[in-house]
C-alpha cells in the first residue's frame, strides 16, 4: 500500500502559477504567429527581428505591407550599384513609403543585359541594416508572395549590392530613415546620394 503525503498549500500555489504562465505563454505565441505582415493569404512565421527592442523599450512590431500598383516605366529611376554589377537596377519612386515601423518599402526592377526583367516589392529596415522581400511582380501586373520573406542582413560583398546601395546612398543614415519620403524620392530622382556625416 502506497503512502500518500499531504501536499503543502505553498507547493500547490506554485504549480498553479506555473501552469497559468505556460498557458499565457502559449496564447501569446499563437497571437503573434497569427499576425501576418503581408496579407495575401497563408500564414507567416514570426521573424527573430520582430523581438528587437526599440529605444522606448517596446518590442518592435512590423506593420502589414500594402502592395503598390505595378510599376510604370515613367516612374522608374536607375541607381548605381557597383562596377561589377551584372544587372541594371531601377526603383519606382512612386512606390516608396516610410512607415511608422521604421521600414522603407519600395518596388525594385532589375534588368539583365539580355533583357530579362524582375520586379519585386521589398523593404529596408535601417535600424538593423536588413532587407526583406515581400512579393514578386507578374507580367499581368499582379503580385505573388515571396516564399522566403525573412529579414536578411544587407551584404556589401556581391557585385549586385542593390540593397546596400539603396540603404547607404539614399535611404538610411545613422541607423534611421534618412528624412521624409519626399526627400528620399528627390535624392533618387536627382541621383543625389547621402553625404557621410551630413
Amino acid at each position: 500500500m502506497a503512502l500518500v503525503l499531504p501536499v503543502p498549500a505553498s507547493v500547490k500555489k506554485i504549480v498553479q502559477l506555473l501552469a497559468a504562465s505556460l498557458l499565457l505563454l502559449g496564447s501569446a505565441t499563437y497571437v503573434h504567429a497569427a499576425t501576418d505582415p503581408f496579407d495575401i493569404g497563408g500564414t507567416n512565421k514570426p521573424n527573430p527581428g520582430d523581438f528587437d527592442d526599440d529605444d522606448d523599450g517596446k518590442a518592435w512590431q512590423e506593420i502589414k505591407a500594402v502592395l503598390p500598383p505595378a510599376p510604370q516605366a515613367a516612374n522608374l529611376m536607375s541607381f548605381y550599384v557597383s562596377p561589377t554589377a551584372t544587372m541594371n537596377f531601377f526603383i519606382d519612386v512612386n512606390s516608396i513609403s516610410a512607415d511608422k515601423d521604421g521600414v522603407v518599402r519600395y518596388t525594385l526592377v532589375s534588368k539583365s543585359q539580355g533583357g530579362a526583367e524582375n520586379v519585386s516589392y521589398e523593404g529596408i529596415r535601417c535600424q538593423t541594416y536588413e532587407s526583406k522581400m515581400y512579393a514578386f511582380g507578374q507580367k499581368d501586373g499582379s503580385w505573388s508572395r515571396a516564399r522566403l520573406n525573412d529579414w536578411k542582413q544587407i551584404s556589401e560583398s556581391s557585385g549586385n549590392r542593390q540593397h546596400a546601395a539603396l540603404a547607404k546612398d539614399f535611404v538610411c543614415q545613422d541607423g534611421m530613415v534618412a528624412g521624409k519620403v519626399t526627400e528620399i524620392r528627390d535624392r533618387i530622382r536627382l541621383n543625389r546620394t547621402i553625404k557621410p556625416g551630413s
